[in-house]
């Protein structure tokens, strides 16, 4: 809605569930969600619509519930048309010999390359293994030239997103979180992350410097570096390089 994304068909499962069953409980119970990532959406998608679609009943004789306020209700049914519009929308491509139903392999590459964010570094991928936490989860992903990137994310949002081996994911890093090494294996650092490769570009700044290191299988990562940092180092095209970031500085997503 007016650019902004609300969700998918998760989250508006979760909002028909609270309409169906009246209480948030039951409603995450019954699409397989904590109440607590259950109460993170809601609140989500309340901010992002600029109105509120789920509203608190006061206890009473019946002791209270939760409920979809009219713009909830009207959001689940208009998602439910769309849907509707797009499963008819494929099964006519999928029904097609023009080339249009090969074409289907890549909507998701299509999609996950028009997203726009803040975070230079963008990476589709594989989860290839989640260590469970208490709390925070380990997610690993396959990128291209068979290298990896690791991400500490909530439990809470392994479960929503999904997150399993096999699963195809995308990770966000934001240049300012990429510290660039020279030489060796870039020593003993608490750092999780290290992507190698060769720098393929610098750019100098008045301040700071922006930095290309190209990664096997023709992927690329940005950092930004101080201009002292970029002259101590002597960072200059064609010299091995890595990025060195933190798992915690490490967005997951799924389109």
């Amino acid at each position: 809605m007016d650019g902004q994304h609300l969700g998918g068909p998760d989250r508006v499962a979760l909002l028909a569930a609270i309409g169906t069953h009246g209480s948030i409980t039951q409603a995450a119970r019954a699409v397989g969600m904590s109440y607590k990532a259950a109460w993170d959406a809601v609140e989500a998608m309340n901010n992002l619509a600029g109105a509120a679609l789920v509203e608190r009943l006061a206890g009473g004789k019946g002791g209270g519930g939760t409920r979809l306020t009219p713009r909830g209700v009207q959001l689940v049914e208009n998602f439910r048309r769309l849907e509707a519009a797009h499963h008819r929308f494929i099964d006519h491509l999928d029904s097609q010999h023009d080339g249009s139903a090969d074409a289907l392999a890549d909507l998701d590459l299509i999609r996950t390359m028009s997203m726009r964010t803040s975070a230079r570094n963008q990476f589709a991928g594989t989860v290839t293994k989640v260590v469970t936490g208490a709390v925070n989860d380990e997610v690993t992903l396959a990128i291209v030239g068979g290298q990896q990137i690791v991400a500490i994310v909530t439990h809470d949002s392994t479960v929503s997103l999904g997150l399993a081996p096999g699963v195809a994911a995308f990770a966000l890093v934001k240049a300012s979180s990429i510290i660039v090494a020279v030489g060796g294996d870039a020593g003993r650092l608490s750092a999780r992350n290290r992507l190698a490769g060769t720098i393929a570009r610098v750019r100098t700044g008045a301040v700071n410097s922006d930095v290309t290191i190209a990664l096997p299988g023709g992927g690329t990562i940005g950092a930004t570096v101080t201009r002292d940092s970029e002259e101590a180092l002597e960072l200059r095209e064609g010299i091995a390089a890595t990025a060195v970031f933190k798992a915690s500085s490490v967005i997951v997503g799924v389109a």
